[in-house]
Protein backbone atom coordinates (compact mmCIF):
# COMPACT_ATOMS: atom_id res chain seq x y z
CA UNK A 1 0.00 0.00 0.00
CA UNK A 2 1.52 3.31 -1.08
CA UNK A 3 0.76 5.58 1.85
CA UNK A 4 1.09 9.33 1.52
CA UNK A 5 0.71 12.45 3.61
CA UNK A 6 -2.01 15.08 3.39
CA UNK A 7 0.00 17.48 1.20
CA UNK A 8 0.58 14.81 -1.44
CA UNK A 9 -3.06 13.74 -1.32
CA UNK A 10 -4.15 17.35 -1.84
CA UNK A 11 -1.78 17.65 -4.81
CA UNK A 12 -3.18 14.43 -6.28
CA UNK A 13 -6.77 15.68 -5.99
CA UNK A 14 -5.90 19.05 -7.49
CA UNK A 15 -4.14 17.41 -10.44
CA UNK A 16 -7.11 15.17 -11.26
CA UNK A 17 -5.87 12.08 -9.46
CA UNK A 18 -7.79 9.28 -7.77
CA UNK A 19 -7.05 8.53 -4.13
CA UNK A 20 -8.09 6.26 -1.27
CA UNK A 21 -8.78 8.07 2.00
CA UNK A 22 -10.50 7.52 5.36
CA UNK A 23 -13.98 8.78 6.21
CA UNK A 24 -15.87 8.57 9.50
CA UNK A 25 -17.33 5.19 8.53
CA UNK A 26 -15.20 3.45 5.86
CA UNK A 27 -12.26 3.96 3.50
CA UNK A 28 -13.34 5.77 0.35
CA UNK A 29 -12.19 5.85 -3.25
CA UNK A 30 -12.47 9.37 -4.56
CA UNK A 31 -11.40 12.43 -6.51
CA UNK A 32 -12.48 16.00 -7.14
CA UNK A 33 -16.19 15.50 -7.82
CA UNK A 34 -16.15 18.34 -10.37
CA UNK A 35 -13.51 16.69 -12.57
CA UNK A 36 -15.22 14.63 -15.26
CA UNK A 37 -12.10 12.66 -16.24
CA UNK A 38 -11.28 11.81 -12.62
CA UNK A 39 -14.87 10.78 -11.88
CA UNK A 40 -14.88 8.53 -14.96
CA UNK A 41 -11.66 6.92 -13.76
CA UNK A 42 -13.18 6.19 -10.34
CA UNK A 43 -16.05 4.40 -12.08
CA UNK A 44 -13.66 2.34 -14.20
CA UNK A 45 -11.40 1.40 -11.29
CA UNK A 46 -14.30 0.36 -9.08
CA UNK A 47 -16.33 -1.26 -11.83
CA UNK A 48 -19.39 0.73 -10.80
CA UNK A 49 -22.28 1.28 -13.24
CA UNK A 50 -22.50 4.83 -14.58
CA UNK A 51 -26.24 4.96 -13.87
CA UNK A 52 -25.62 4.66 -10.11
CA UNK A 53 -24.65 8.18 -8.97
CA UNK A 54 -21.55 8.57 -6.83
CA UNK A 55 -21.90 10.17 -3.38
CA UNK A 56 -19.94 13.27 -2.42
CA UNK A 57 -18.59 14.73 0.79
CA UNK A 58 -17.51 18.24 1.69
CA UNK A 59 -15.58 19.74 4.58
CA UNK A 60 -18.02 22.36 5.85
CA UNK A 61 -21.28 24.23 5.21
CA UNK A 62 -19.50 26.63 2.86
CA UNK A 63 -18.53 23.69 0.67
CA UNK A 64 -22.12 22.47 0.73
CA UNK A 65 -23.48 25.90 -0.15
CA UNK A 66 -21.23 26.07 -3.21
CA UNK A 67 -22.81 22.84 -4.50
CA UNK A 68 -26.46 23.50 -3.65
CA UNK A 69 -28.05 24.94 -6.77
CA UNK A 70 -31.15 25.96 -4.80
CA UNK A 71 -29.19 27.33 -1.84
CA UNK A 72 -29.21 26.09 1.74
CA UNK A 73 -32.82 25.57 2.78
CA UNK A 74 -34.10 25.83 6.38
CA UNK A 75 -34.35 22.03 6.41
CA UNK A 76 -30.69 21.70 5.42
CA UNK A 77 -29.73 24.20 8.12
CA UNK A 78 -31.66 22.21 10.73
CA UNK A 79 -30.08 18.95 9.64
CA UNK A 80 -26.67 20.59 9.58
CA UNK A 81 -26.93 21.90 13.13
CA UNK A 82 -28.07 18.52 14.43
CA UNK A 83 -26.00 16.02 12.44
CA UNK A 84 -23.07 17.66 10.65
CA UNK A 85 -20.29 16.96 10.53
CA UNK A 86 -21.30 13.31 10.58
CA UNK A 87 -22.72 10.32 8.68
CA UNK A 88 -25.93 11.85 7.34
CA UNK A 89 -26.16 12.31 3.57
CA UNK A 90 -28.79 14.55 1.98
CA UNK A 91 -29.88 14.66 -1.66
CA UNK A 92 -29.01 18.17 -2.84
CA UNK A 93 -29.79 19.60 -6.27
CA UNK A 94 -26.39 20.24 -7.87
CA UNK A 95 -27.50 20.29 -11.52
CA UNK A 96 -24.74 20.99 -14.02
CA UNK A 97 -22.29 21.92 -11.25
CA UNK A 98 -21.21 18.26 -11.15
CA UNK A 99 -20.76 15.59 -13.86
CA UNK A 100 -23.68 13.27 -14.67
CA UNK A 101 -22.11 10.32 -12.82
CA UNK A 102 -22.31 12.32 -9.57
CA UNK A 103 -26.01 13.22 -9.83
CA UNK A 104 -29.24 11.43 -10.62
CA UNK A 105 -31.55 12.09 -13.55
CA UNK A 106 -33.21 14.96 -11.65
CA UNK A 107 -29.87 16.63 -10.91
CA UNK A 108 -29.56 15.56 -7.26
CA UNK A 109 -26.36 14.42 -5.52
CA UNK A 110 -25.98 12.63 -2.18
CA UNK A 111 -23.83 15.02 -0.08
CA UNK A 112 -22.62 14.99 3.51
CA UNK A 113 -20.22 17.02 5.63
CA UNK A 114 -17.62 14.57 6.83
CA UNK A 115 -16.56 14.42 10.47
CA UNK A 116 -13.27 12.64 9.77
CA UNK A 117 -10.48 15.17 10.40
CA UNK A 118 -8.27 13.96 7.53
CA UNK A 119 -11.13 13.92 5.02
CA UNK A 120 -12.24 17.34 6.26
CA UNK A 121 -8.73 18.74 5.91
CA UNK A 122 -8.42 17.19 2.44
CA UNK A 123 -11.65 18.85 1.23
CA UNK A 124 -10.65 22.22 2.61
CA UNK A 125 -7.02 22.18 1.47
CA UNK A 126 -7.91 20.95 -2.02
CA UNK A 127 -10.92 23.31 -2.09
CA UNK A 128 -12.91 20.49 -3.64
CA UNK A 129 -15.95 18.32 -3.03
CA UNK A 130 -14.78 14.70 -2.98
CA UNK A 131 -16.33 11.60 -4.48
CA UNK A 132 -16.76 9.18 -1.59
CA UNK A 133 -17.60 5.71 -2.87
CA UNK A 134 -16.34 2.83 -0.74
CA UNK A 135 -12.78 1.71 -1.52
CA UNK A 136 -13.50 -1.72 -2.96
CA UNK A 137 -14.24 -3.26 -6.32
CA UNK A 138 -17.97 -3.51 -7.02
CA UNK A 139 -19.34 -6.64 -5.38
CA UNK A 140 -16.53 -6.85 -2.82
CA UNK A 141 -16.72 -5.79 0.81
CA UNK A 142 -16.06 -2.26 2.03
CA UNK A 143 -13.65 -1.87 4.93
CA UNK A 144 -12.65 0.39 7.81
CA UNK A 145 -9.35 -1.49 8.25
CA UNK A 146 -6.39 -0.21 6.19
CA UNK A 147 -4.84 -3.67 6.26
CA UNK A 148 -7.95 -5.06 4.53
CA UNK A 149 -7.83 -2.69 1.56
CA UNK A 150 -7.52 -4.67 -1.67
CA UNK A 151 -3.89 -4.35 -2.84
CA UNK A 152 -5.04 -4.56 -6.46
CA UNK A 153 -7.17 -1.44 -5.91
CA UNK A 154 -4.55 0.47 -3.93
CA UNK A 155 -2.06 -0.21 -6.74
CA UNK A 156 -4.42 1.45 -9.23
CA UNK A 157 -5.03 4.55 -7.10
CA UNK A 158 -2.56 7.44 -7.21
CA UNK A 159 -2.11 7.40 -3.44
CA UNK A 160 -3.56 6.18 -0.16
CA UNK A 161 -4.07 8.76 2.57
CA UNK A 162 -3.74 7.06 5.93
CA UNK A 163 -3.49 8.16 9.52
CA UNK A 164 -5.41 8.40 12.75
CA UNK A 165 -8.21 8.20 13.50
CA UNK A 166 -9.16 5.10 11.56
CA UNK A 167 -12.72 4.93 10.19
CA UNK A 168 -15.14 3.80 12.87
CA UNK A 169 -16.79 1.14 10.72
CA UNK A 170 -20.41 0.25 11.26
CA UNK A 171 -23.27 1.21 8.95
CA UNK A 172 -22.79 3.54 6.01
CA UNK A 173 -24.31 7.02 6.18
CA UNK A 174 -28.05 7.47 6.37
CA UNK A 175 -29.37 9.06 3.15
CA UNK A 176 -32.42 11.33 3.11
CA UNK A 177 -34.23 13.62 0.68
CA UNK A 178 -35.99 16.83 1.71
CA UNK A 179 -39.62 16.44 0.60
CA UNK A 180 -40.91 19.72 1.95
CA UNK A 181 -41.05 21.76 5.17
CA UNK A 182 -40.52 19.35 8.06
CA UNK A 183 -40.64 16.30 5.79
CA UNK A 184 -37.85 13.89 4.84
CA UNK A 185 -37.80 10.83 2.61
CA UNK A 186 -35.61 7.98 3.83
CA UNK A 187 -33.52 6.81 0.87
CA UNK A 188 -31.21 4.52 2.86
CA UNK A 189 -31.18 3.59 6.54
CA UNK A 190 -27.74 3.85 8.09
CA UNK A 191 -25.63 5.34 10.84
CA UNK A 192 -28.14 8.02 11.89
CA UNK A 193 -31.32 6.34 13.25
CA UNK A 194 -34.71 7.53 12.04
CA UNK A 195 -35.65 8.26 15.65
CA UNK A 196 -32.93 10.93 15.81
CA UNK A 197 -34.29 12.57 12.66
CA UNK A 198 -37.80 12.52 14.11
CA UNK A 199 -36.48 14.02 17.35
CA UNK A 200 -35.53 17.10 15.30
CA UNK A 201 -39.17 17.53 14.31
CA UNK A 202 -39.07 15.80 10.93
CA UNK A 203 -41.70 13.46 9.57
CA UNK A 204 -39.71 10.66 7.90
CA UNK A 205 -41.24 8.57 5.12
CA UNK A 206 -39.42 5.56 3.62
CA UNK A 207 -38.89 5.90 -0.14
CA UNK A 208 -38.84 3.00 -2.60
Amino acid sequence: MRETDLARAVAAVRSGGVIIYPTETLYALGCDARNLAAVSRVLRLKGRPENKPLPVLVGDMEGLARLAEDGVSPELETLGRAFWPGPLSVLVRTGALLPPAVRDARGYTSVRITSHPLAQALCRAADAPLVATSANFSGASATADPAALDPALTALADCVLSGEPLPAGGPASTVVAVLGPGRLGLVRAGAVPVARLEAQGFQVTPLD
